[in-house]
């Protein structure tokens, strides 16, 4: 399988990921896959030292943009001549290469430094579903589950159970505290206004 990556070292020991961009915010998995390629989602990771994973991400041209930026995110470059700033949207860029946001985003969140060029060889970015590499070597890269934010007295829906019970009752019984503060407050504060009309 190393024949399908070239230039790159120490990939003895690197594990070949597989990564389904369907649906997926293009931001949220280039950051994902900026830390695959880096290594630093192993405990084992030292800076320099090139321990990231090759990652195969597929499906490319069906990632998602959030908002109007397809239509409202630019891309520029320049040709090196007078007036040869050269712009176009994301919409412009998905038609001609699928592949370049993804690539763009990810080379983008890596540090600028003489090894950048080496990690972006780790990631391998493909349009459609089909791929070069061998099925039965690739390893899926998985999400991690997302904590959503929660009002503080937000509880489990009926008949499911919380992803953490524990955390659910503290916040809860500190709105509840919260609202006894502001309760006494409210007393205390008319109170005063009641003193002060009648002096």
């Amino acid at each position: 399988m190393s024949s399908t990556v070239k230039n790159v070292k120490n990939l003895a020991g690197a594990r070949y990921r597989l990564v389904d961009a369907s649906g997926e915010v293009l931001g949220r998995l280039a950051s994902r896959l900026a830390m695959a390629i880096q290594g630093k989602d192993k405990p084992t990771y030292t800076p320099g030292s090139g321990s990231g994973d090759v990652v195969v991400v597929v499906n490319a041209a069906e990632v998602a943009l959030t908002g109007k930026k397809m239509e409202k995110k630019l891309y520029h470059r320049h040709t090196g001549y007078v007036g040869g700033l050269v712009t176009r949207t994301a919409r412009e860029m998905f038609d001609r290469d699928p592949t370049f946001a993804l690539r763009k985003a990810v080379e983008r969140m890596l540090p600028r430094n003489v090894r950048s060029k080496e990690t972006m060889r780790k990631l391998r970015v493909f349009p459609g579903a089909e791929h070069a590499f061998d099925e039965s070597r690739l390893v899926r890269l998985e999400a991690p589950p997302r904590a959503l934010s929660k009002p503080p007295d937000a509880r489990a829906p009926e008949g499911m159970i919380a992803f953490n019970p524990e955390a659910y009752a503290k916040k809860a019984a500190l709105a509840k505290r919260s609202e006894e503060a502001r309760a006494t407050f409210a007393r205390r504060a008319a109170r005063a206004a009641d003193a002060a009309r009648e002096s």
